[in-house]
């Protein structure tokens, strides 16, 4: 059989980034053989360092590439400007909006054998509620300013961010199925909402996610639902009661960031954001201008991103090689980052779970 080739868009962005997003690289070209894969890669520009040399953040250019030669990609981070900057924003969100990347995939683990196991998938719409930026300021008046800002739900965007937490909640099933140690027995997804209060904007969201969630394809899954407010409380609380949890973008985006605490550091959770024809995988923390250049930046998030990159373009062999390669890295705890109370390097981190592999 001949080998696949996927090509794959490379962009650093800006401060660690640039450091962690050759440990992806590095991790495909380290996939045995057998996965029967081959990759090129291409390089583009993104971000606040960007924006500073040609006055634009996302260049047309990189988004052309990516439409038109490329199958998924990995993004670094991004430096935004501490004071309003005229012309900038930022690329990853406009790279979600350009490429109708709706879905943000998040998961959450930590090993079976930690003090007290996680292992969970955040779900996030990703095109619109609050994040459509659509704001005003008025002045009253009295002479006094108030502001206000569109939350904005539609029937569409809920039911497609539902069927994809109840695809991701089938496919995480059926990984069980065929032997790997999980803290779960059956597939579930958790809808979470704020409808007692938001009747007509959450209460889509709601009423649609369950219709959604409702059809043949998901008869086996079990479905809940939380207030947002309860949601966190048990979520940190009772992280491990949860398999599959799909939100609107802002309460995803919170949930999400908080349960990085769940697993001890922002460098080891791994994202993707997902449409139905094109996946970019990116790691969850930030620029982290403090360490740059000092090559103690953890890569596992960017390692984790590579792999669910992989999951979404259908090659979930591979994806689980390079997780279970993770998983013993972080078991064995010999070569941990100082995030995570370690002292090996960017470096020795990426050729540890190489070897692995």
């Amino acid at each position: 059989m001949a080998a696949r080739t996927l090509r794959i868009g490379l962009i650093p962005g800006d401060g660690i980034g640039r450091e962690v997003i050759p440990a992806g690289r590095r991790i495909l070209e380290a996939l045995p053989s057998s996965f029967g894969l081959k990759f090129s890669f291409t390089h583009l520009e993104a971000g606040f360092e960007t924006f500073k040399k040609q006055g634009v953040a996302l260049p047309d250019q990189t988004v052309e590439t990516l439409k038109n030669e490329c199958d998924g990609a990995l993004f670094g981070a991004v430096s935004s400007p501490t004071v309003k900057t005229e012309g900038y924003s930022s690329p990853i969100v406009a790279l979600r909006k350009r490429l109708a990347l709706y879905a943000n995939v998040r998961p959450v683990k930590t090993t079976i054998s930690a003090p007290r196991p996680v292992d969970l998938v955040i779900v996030r719409e990703n095109t619109e509620d609050l994040y459509v930026k659509e704001e005003k300021t008025f002045m009253h008046v009295d002479g006094t300013r108030f502001a206000e800002a569109i939350k904005r739900i539609s029937e569409k965007a809920s039911f497609n961010i539902a069927c994809m937490a109840g695809d991701i909640a089938v496919r995480r099933q059926r990984v069980r199925d065929s032997g790997v140690a999980s803290l779960h027995r059956r597939p579930m997804v958790t809808i979470t909402h704020k409808s007692n209060v938001l009747s007509q904007t959450d209460g889509l969201f709601r009423e649609t996610a369950l219709r959604a969630l409702g059809e043949e394809a998901y008869k086996g899954v079990r479905v809940e639902e939380q207030i947002v407010d309860s949601m966190v409380y048990k979520l940190f609380r009772q992280p491990g009661d949860y398999d599959v949890i799909v939100a609107p973008n802002l309460y995803g985006d919170i949930l999400s960031d908080g349960a990085a605490a769940l697993v001890g550091s922002l460098g080891l959770v791994p994202s993707a954001n997902v449409g139905k024809d094109f996946v970019i995988g990116e790691p969850c923390h930030g620029s982290a201008p403090d360490i740059e250049g000092r090559g103690i930046a953890n890569p596992i998030a960017t390692i984790r991103s590579t792999a669910l990159m992989l999951e979404f373009l259908g090659v979930e062999g591979a994806a689980a090689k390079i997780y279970e390669a993770v998983d013993a890295n972080l078991e064995e705890g010999k070569l941990l980052t100082p995030d995570m109370g370690g002292k090996a390097s960017t470096e020795e981190v990426i050729n540890d779970v190489c070897k692995r592999l």
